[in-house]
């Protein structure tokens, strides 16, 4: 189904959405002999969506559109087409909404919109229809490198270049360049054409200014370890089976914009009976505080989504020269330690693969040993900006006395507004979490403190977090790296791996652009490499792991499983899906030379 080229659908979305929809539903009707034209397309798209995501992603139109961000919230118009990429923070359930309804003749959509841009008569025949609502936030510990792979259109330019059918002036408190945008393609009016009230939202070129958020419930709970901004935006996805977003998953929602503050308290007495229908959990996420989305187009990202798209054959030669580039910078960083700088990278390319009951498959925790203060604000803030510009998401965490007995860890329910309140421990897949034990002075723990190391001892040993519900607690499975530094083993935090830390040198090494994204290119691109084992060599790693365990009785499974998750990242770090007897025999070599520092 083709959209004309009247139809601008970054600057007039809906309007694409109606025609689309007044074509299908005059097919339909003929095909139906007139009954009830529109009640096939309940939960499911007559073409509106084919024709942005052809647009974005077959045309190239994805770069025209621009990025919703707390920075430029006031800059960007209502009704106009939207990308925000961000974290499932809540999910708020379903939704009901008057999805088409019968104007005289002629059948017209609501869909996409909070409310009808038609006057709806009453009585008149009207079908109500479902929609996903979720509290999306940005990324918690989302590193600036990643925000560079796309970002959109200049959006003062964007603004001037807007074409005169598409804008309205609006003159008022002698503001020239704050516009409406028409939001269908046949003049017909709507919130953003008619005459503003006095609260109405200004859009104006000059900097953004996010509105007060007085009577907005603090999603961190108020608590200044958790980080990021109060900028949160209510998506809403039409037509999607359940279970396809889940919490926590990262995600580009690219839709309908709408940020209008005649929502936030709907009269009594309205006529409209979309209003009827809003949800009282948005009630506590006022429209004049906290943006919409109404999503056209949503895609999961992984971590290879914020590398610069190359079409690379993945040789293993290339992978091997980058790999030594990246041990060798790793080994400068650290003091010319060697084992530890092998460690670290199997720490990095360590990932969940699998769970059977309650053994988590394919992670690697490290802890490295032998830090104190001084060497802490050395070598690990070094490391820290080095994870920070090769991953997409990670965070630092001074585990102190008073950070355990005040952080809000834990993500709750708080079932009289109906919404999660945010945790710590609430993280995208793939998070790397870094632990500095060398801040932990001798003192009390608070019941919270003993409550936050049990959690944190549970992260480490099943990759699990626990939500409380208030009338119940939730497991709920995740998947982080986590690297803790302490001067002696830690015992909050029973790591997989422990490594005694044995720097010879002060770190004096930086790294070009280029190495830096070659680096996240191989980290992501190795971790997201199948696995799979040659049984005769498989065989072969038993035997000798039983012979192991018979000249060491303190072995147990847990080492030896280590050992071979060590084995099977050592071969994908090489660029290979099956361990090698070489590989094996590295392993080996680096569980001799930590033995022996353990000594």
């Amino acid at each position: 189904m083709m959209v004309g080229p009247q139809y601008d659908l970054v600057g007039n979305p809906l309007g694409a959405v109606r025609t689309t929809f007044e074509k299908a539903a005059a097919a339909a009707a003929v095909e139906s002999g007139g009954r009830d034209p529109v009640a096939a397309f309940r939960s499911k798209d007559w073409g509106a969506s084919e024709v942005f995501r052809s647009f974005l992603f077959d045309q190239g139109g994805i770069d025209r559109v621009p990025v919703l961000d707390a920075s430029n919230l006031g800059l960007i118009k209502p009704n106009t087409l939207v990308r925000f990429r961000g974290m499932v923070q809540d999910m708020l359930g379903n939704e009901f909404y008057a999805g088409a309804f019968k104007d005289g003749s002629t059948w017209r959509t609501n869909k996409f919109t909070d409310f009808s841009p038609f006057t709806m008569p009453h009585p008149c025949d009207s079908h109500l229809w479902e929609r996903h609502l979720f509290h999306c936030v940005p990324v918690p510990g989302q590193n600036s490198w990643t925000l560079e792979s796309s970002p959109g259109p200049d959006l003062r330019q964007m603004s001037n270049c807007l074409s005169p059918e598409q804008r309205e002036k609006r003159k008022r408190d002698g503001d020239d360049d704050a516009m409406d945008v028409s939001e269908n393609g046949h003049g017909e009016s709507s919130s953003c054409s008619k005459k503003p009230k006095e609260d109405d939202v200004q859009i104006s070129s000059g900097p953004a200014v996010m509105p007060a958020s007085e009577g907005v419930p603090e999603m961190n709970g108020n608590d200044h370890h958790i980080p990021g901004s109060s900028f949160s935006c209510l998506v809403k996805i039409y037509d999607m089976p359940d279970s396809q977003v889940k919490l926590n998953d990262v995600a580009e929602f690219i839709g309908v914009y709408t940020f209008d503050p005649e929502l936030a308290a709907p009269n009594d007495n309205s006529d409209d009976i979309m209003f009827d229908l809003i949800e009282d959990v948005t009630a506590q996420l006022p429209p004049s505080k906290v943006p919409r989305l109404h999503c056209l187009v949503w895609r999961k990202l992984s971590s290879q989504d914020f590398i610069a798209k190359q079409s690379v054959e993945l040789l293993p030669s290339l992978l091997k020269g980058i790999r030594q580039s990246l041990i060798s910078h790793l080994t400068q960083l650290l003091g010319n330690d060697g084992l530890a700088a092998q460690c670290l990278l199997l720490h990095l390319l360590s990932r969940l693969r699998t769970r059977v009951d309650v053994v988590t498959v394919g992670r690697l925790s490290l802890n490295f040993t032998g830090f104190n203060r001084e060497s802490a604000s050395i070598f690990g803030n070094h490391l820290n900006t080095l994870i920070q510009r090769l991953v997409p998401y990670s965070q630092a965490i001074p585990l102190s006395i008073e950070y355990l007995n005040t952080a809000t860890l834990q993500p709750r329910k708080d079932n009289k507004t109906g919404r999660l309140v945010t945790g710590v421990l609430q993280q995208p897949q793939g998070t790397h979490l870094t632990f500095d034990e060398t801040v932990l002075q001798s003192g009390s723990l608070t019941s919270k403190g003993v409550e936050n190391s049990v959690l944190l001892k549970n992260l480490m040993e099943s990759l699990m977090v626990e939500y409380d519900f208030e009338y119940y607690k939730m497991e709920m499975a995740t998947d982080v790296q986590m690297l803790t530094l302490s001067e002696g083993k830690s015992n909050i935090l029973p790591s997989d791996l422990v490594v005694p830390f044995r720097p010879s040198t002060v770190p004096a090494v930086t790294a070009s652009p280029e190495e830096l994204e070659s680096w996240r290119w191989y980290l992501a691109t190795v971790r997201s490499l199948p696995q799979s084992n040659e049984p005769e060599i498989l065989q072969t790693i038993q035997d000798e792991m039983v012979s192991a365990m018979r000249e060491d009785r303190s072995l147990g499974c847990s080492e030896l499983s280590r050992w071979l998750t060590m084995a099977q990242i050592t071969a994908s770090s090489f660029g290979e899906k099956s361990i090698s007897m070489e590989h094996w025999q590295m392993v080996k070599e680096l569980e001799r030379l930590r033995k022996q520092r353990m000594q």
